[in-house]
């Protein structure tokens, strides 16, 4: 009946049950009231009939707190299926669930654990989750619900969700289709209402249309309170006079059954037991006397036999012919959430808080539960109940839920009677706030904790210090704390002075301090008590003094490359180091080497940075077949995990690589997007790759001047793209595009600033020695170019086997020339770098030989994201196994398998092996 007028909205939703694969599903927005519970329950039946299982969970406010409440209502169907799933992914879960003890697990390993197990299930029956009020679901469940979401395409599983307007919800940006609920036209209205209380008089039929407006709640509600509607204030709106609604047709019952009804609406579940009980607890031994006098239910509900002292389940009977809740077999639901707010808003503050102490007694076998109704029971401050918030904080940190934590320990702070815990418990949530990335919450209870002294002063400072590594700070700030580390190191507290130390090493990268900032940094770090070798110095003194310690974090750097595998994020600090002193080999190996352990963790946060590593690293030495995945992959768990500058930094790389494989329309795009990420707060790695992408594509299609001018700018302090470390890694571009543009004075110029900098970093000496070969050619400059270890380094060894060539068949020498441009043309071509190649090709036609046309190589008709699945499928792994590394449902890359092997011309992993591996 509520549904007239939702025709076009009722056959979208049909069309999605009826072919669930190749969509994740969609969002249903709308006001409170205008009909979203309806459309659901209408799609579930539908998808009943078509064969689908439908899983539910419904957000309640009272929940919000306890962490994957959401996530435990959705999956207690099928939670037979967890004891299946992989050791790390079941026991993450069950960790998250309450039902095992164990590290605390990721919300992406939870998330990557109920795919799987949606998966497993959805092979036998396709599913239909259906998550309503999403906006009341807690963080954690609604974060892994996301995740899911956004991992669904290619599964029988659909997902309908339902979020209030105005609300925000991680399901917002998790790609489901959006669909908006408006309020019914007039015509359908009238339907409606006539439909719901045919034999109103006119009068009134005319009044109840214009008050309700076109919302079908109001519509179906009403009608049942025409006598009230002239004591209703027609300036509310209209959500709060339907509360009154509500609190009008509560206000007729008997007294038990408002009592009954607001221990109800306070309770978090759904559960009859808990509310009888506590509802028991409350009315006293007069209860049952009381209810025999409300009567037995006329909806003929069976009600299940409860414990002596809970209420008899008859006081209820009243409110269930009042159409505010349902009954059925041991659940009590409100038909509408107005109805369940309406109840508690409408009580006393007496009433409330004996009702929530009802419900503490309750639960006592509940302790996180228990512990919310004792404070919301507690009108000051009481240290026995914040301890108690605080163990349950505690509670939901181990299990995963950092937003539940996070709730919890403010609360706890509220009930402080002692200022000092206050602040404490205020920093520890703050703290939880910047580990889960909440910047806005952390900086609101940093400056709510109000910190004395210098320990608890120097510990806000490092938590507001923690985010986007400082990109949208004043460079000012690290001075700032240079100062902060150093105090409190001075207390000796070296660990937390080392964190406050990496914080504001990290700004070196994305920002410029200036000199003396970068030397305050430095002293520091040399004065504290941890070893020279420790990672942690080796990562910050490469970023502080990248020339001035190049040499001795080289020399770490190498002593370490034999311990990686160990700890993934000692190999990230590592990967780190190396890439700002220039030994991308160092770098690519380390980072490689984290990427495998920080999946295994769930750590999604850091994987990015890793990866970003990785992908940087192998472009600069030509790999752009593992460069392509990696970076691809850096960008989507970036954006993922709401690191704007580390995607924009894995999309520049994105922009360099198409821009070396000679599609430039493609690089034009990535870095005009990475531009934009970059310039808003001035991230400068961010600004330098896209610089080095245009300077790419100018040399590429002859704008040598374009191409000066755009690699220029990397080594102007003055401009945004300048950066320390990075303008001293494109000496080779930078040297090519001055000689073709006539700018070698200039050129002159910046060599010789470069050559004064003491420090040998690999990738500045190749590029030196590239730079005075082509700007003084002679055979022995070359020679002496070509004799350098470039073993790793294959894109610099074909650089200068090209210009060699060049120069050469331009002294007349044409047959020398062949051999190198010859090599050239292979190097590029195996390295997929299309316009270096295609040089070579008109280098070597100008000196007489012809070159095959070649083809596009077998990984280049795959998308990043394949190449990935192909490259690990021919390793070996199972479809399971590449899911875990991933973090895809194994039917998922089943799919991408079934895509890969036609576009390569092969029908098995071992054909794919052995094609990948023919082109290494």
């Amino acid at each position: 009946m509520a549904l007239r007028g939702r025709d076009t909205e009722l056959k979208e939703l049909r069309e999605l049950v009826d072919g669930p694969e190749d969509r994740s599903g969609v969002l249903i927005r709308g006001e409170a009231g205008v009909g979203k519970s309806a459309l659901v329950a209408e799609t579930a039946a539908a998808a009943s009939v078509a064969g689908l299982r439908v899983l539910r969970t419904t957000g309640a406010e009272a929940e919000r707190n306890l962490a994957y409440a959401g996530l435990h209502q959705l999956l207690y169907p099928v939670r037979a299926g967890v004891a299946e799933l992989p050791a790390p992914q079941r026991d993450a879960l069950r960790t998250a669930l309450g039902l095992a003890t164990g590290t605390e697990p990721s919300v992406f390993l939870v998330g990557l654990a109920v795919l799987t197990l949606l998966a497993e299930e959805a092979a036998a029956k396709p599913l239909l989750l259906v998550a309503e009020d999403v906006h009341w679901l807690d963080r954690a469940s609604a974060d892994v619900l996301a995740f899911v979401a956004r991992r669904i395409e290619n599964e029988p599983i659909v997902l309908v969700a339902t979020l209030r307007d105005g609300a925000e919800s991680p399901l917002l940006d998790a790609g489901l289709a959006p669909m908006a609920l408006d309020r019914l036209p007039p015509d359908a209205a009238a339907e409606l209402l006539d439909a719901v209380a045919p034999r109103l008089v006119p009068a009134i039929r005319t009044r109840l249309l214009a008050e309700a407006a076109g919302l079908p709640l109001a519509l179906t509600e009403l009608p049942s309170a025409v006598a009230d509607l002239d004591g209703l204030d027609p300036v509310l709106p209209l959500t709060e006079r339907l509360e009154r609604t509500f609190t009008a047709r509560v206000a007729a019952l008997p007294e038990v059954t408002r009592t009954a009804l607001l221990v109800a609406a306070l309770n978090e579940t759904t559960s009859l037991t808990e509310t009888l009980e506590a509802a028991g607890a409350l009315l006293g031994r007069g209860a049952e006397g009381e209810a025999e006098a409300v009567g037995p239910s006329r909806t003929g509900a069976e009600l299940p036999a409860v414990p002596a002292t809970s209420a008899d389940p008859a006081v209820l009977a009243p409110a269930a012919d009042a159409r505010l809740i349902d009954l059925s077999a041991g659940t009590l639901t409100f038909r509408h959430p107005l109805m369940r707010s309406a109840i508690p808003a409408a009580a006393t503050p007496l009433d409330r808080r004996n009702a929530h102490l009802a419900l503490t007694e309750a639960l006592r076998d509940q302790p996180d539960r228990r512990a919310w109704h004792q404070a919301a029971a507690t009108a000051g401050p009481d240290e026995t109940v914040a301890a108690e918030l605080e163990r349950t904080a505690e509670r939901a940190r181990f299990r995963g839920g950092a937003a539940a934590a996070i709730a919890a320990l403010e609360q706890a702070a509220r009930l402080s009677p002692d200022a000092g815990d206050k602040t404490d418990r205020l920093l520890l949530a703050a703290e939880l706030a910047v580990d889960s990335g909440r910047r806005e919450t952390a900086e609101r209870l940093v400056h709510a904790a109000n910190p004395t002294g210098a320990r608890r002063r120097a510990t806000a400072s490092r938590l507001l210090s923690e985010f986007e590594d400082g990109v949208r700070e004043d460079p000012a700030r690290v001075a700032e704390l240079a100062e902060t580390a150093r105090s409190v190191a001075a207390d000796g507290q070296h660990d937390a002075a080392m964190r406050i130390l990496w914080s504001a090493a990290m700004r070196c990268f994305w920002t410029e301090p200036g000199t003396a900032a970068r030397k305050d940094l430095l002293d520091l770090a040399d004065r504290l008590p941890i070893p020279a070798g420790d990672p942690r110095i080796v990562a910050v003194t490469a970023y502080v003094a990248p020339f001035e310690r190049g040499e001795a974090v080289l020399a770490h750097l190498r002593e370490l490359v034999a311990k990686t595998g160990a700890d993934p994020e000692v190999d990230r600090y590592l990967g780190s180091a190396a890439l700002q002193v220039g030994a991308f080999d160092l770098a690519a190996r380390f980072s490689a080497a984290a990427a495998p352990g920080l999946r295994a963790q769930g750590r999604l946060g850091l994987l990015p940075r890793a990866l970003a590593v990785q992908a940087w690293s192998r472009v600069r030495l030509g790999d752009l077949t593992g460069a392509a995945p990696a970076a691809a992959e850096a960008a989507r768990f970036a954006q993922e995990t709401g690191q704007p500058f580390m995607h924009g930094l894995a999309t520049a790389v994105q922009a360099e690589i198409a821009a070396l494989r000679g599609d430039h329309k493609q690089a034009k795009t990535l870095a005009g997007e990475a531009e934009r990420a970059g310039l808003a707060a001035g991230a400068r790695p961010v600004l330098a790759t896209v610089q080095l992408t245009r300077g790419l594509m100018g040399l590429s299609e002859g704008r040598f001047e374009d191409a000066f001018a755009d690699l220029r700018r990397l080594l102007d302090p003055a401009d945004p793209a300048y950066q320390l470390a990075l303008r001293t890694f494109c000496v080779a571009e930078l040297t090519e595009a001055a000689i073709r543009a006539g700018r070698t004075g200039e050129l002159r110029d910046v060599l010789a600033g470069l050559e004064g900098l003491d420090t040998p970093s690999p990738a500045l000496r190749i590029g030196l020695r590239y730079a005075r070969a082509v700007l003084d050619p002679s055979d022995e400059l070359f020679a002496e170019a070509l004799r350098a270890d470039l073993s790793g380094w294959p894109a610099e060894r074909g650089r200068v086997h090209l210009a060699f060539g060049e120069w050469l068949r331009r002294q007349r020498r044409v047959v020398e020339s062949r051999t190198h441009l010859r090599t050239a043309r292979e190097t590029f071509d195996a390295l997929g770098m299309a316009a270096w190649a295609e040089r070579a090709r008109r280098e070597l036609r100008g000196a007489g030989e012809s070159s095959p046309n070649r083809g596009p190589d077998a990984r280049e008709k795959l998308t990043p994201h394949e190449l990935s699945i192909a490259q690990l499928a021919a390793e070996g792994l199972t479809n399971r196994e590449i899911g875990q590394r991933l973090y895809l449902s194994h039917r998922t890359v089943g799919t991408h398998l079934h895509r890969i092997f036609p576009k390569l011309g092969v029908s098995s992993r071992a054909d794919l092996a052995g094609m990948l591996k023919t082109l290494e």
